[in-house]
């Protein structure tokens, strides 16, 4: 059984380091084993990238109730913002940022929504080789090219959540010694980092849109319904009518002493 003294002089708790933090890396895309295999790769079909009509009325739509929610908008307070500001902060408590290497290597931690950009930047320094730490680095995100420098009190003093990087965002990095910049070289990763890597999650195949099956019964509908109009008889009142109007024309036109001639 352990005395007082022995707890005292008992060595501390060294504090949890960043690497050990719940983290993961992704090997470069070429790399993968995924993509070695031969016939693993799929090719989209060029279908895939061209909108089909529903995906032109959608935007459309969208765009529409867009800009009609913004024209029609009541007037609101700055009170009323930060209570809509605090709901979204509660919907989306935590950040997923990955960070991409020149050479496609990726690192991603999920953060607190509440934590600044220095965070972000004290995890990656933390995860580089000993003799990279020293040499400056900025993260932006593309496009358009936005760079998030601590240095920027526009940039610092805002959380996660307000640079809009939630609930996920990549961000590329760039260092300030350019010959680290190439996509020949390798990511400059501790081995303890480089240890955990694994591949990319594979995305799951694009689904094609269903087509509606033609109905072999619609082209005999509409057939039968015209037959039906064309055989319709003609109403009894409207051919009393008509031969109405035609006595009433030979009655006036007798009268004014002028011929007729029955059509």
């Amino acid at each position: 059984m352990s005395t007082v003294e022995d707890i005292a002089t008992a060595p501390p708790e060294s504090a949890p380091d960043e690497k050990s933090a719940d983290f993961r890396v992704y090997r470069p895309p070429q790399a993968s084993a995924n993509e070695s295999s031969p016939g693993s790769s799929r090719e989209l079909p060029e279908s895939f990238f061209v909108p089909s009509a529903a995906d032109l009325k959608a935007a459309q739509d969208s765009l529409s109730v867009r800009t009609h929610t913004l024209m029609n908008a009541p007037l609101r307070t700055q009170a009323m913002r930060d209570a809509d500001t605090k709901v979204k902060m509660q919907k989306y408590p935590t950040t997923t940022i990955r960070v991409r290497f020149t050479d496609r290597t990726q690192l991603e931690k999920t953060f607190p929504s509440t934590d600044k950009i220095r965070s972000v930047y004290a995890f990656v320094r933390n995860s580089l080789r000993e003799d990279v730490k020293p040499i400056k680095f900025v993260l932006y995100q593309t496009p358009p090219k936005r760079e998030l420098k601590v240095s920027d009190p526009k940039v610092r003093d805002l959380s996660l959540f307000q640079l809009q990087l939630s609930p996920a965002s990549v961000l590329h990095l760039k260092f300030e010694d350019d010959a680290l910049n190439h996509v020949d070289v390798p990511a400059p990763l501790d081995l303890t980092i480089l240890e955990r890597v694994e591949d990319l999650p594979v995305p799951p195949p694009p689904q094609e849109p269903s087509q509606p099956e033609p109905s072999e019964n619609k082209p005999k509908k509409s057939i039968s319904s015209n037959s039906s109009s064309k055989s319709k008889a003609v109403p009894r009142w409207l051919k009393l009518n008509s031969s109405r109007y035609l006595v009433l024309h030979l009655t006036v036109s007798d009268r004014d002493g002028l011929t007729v001639n029955p059509r």
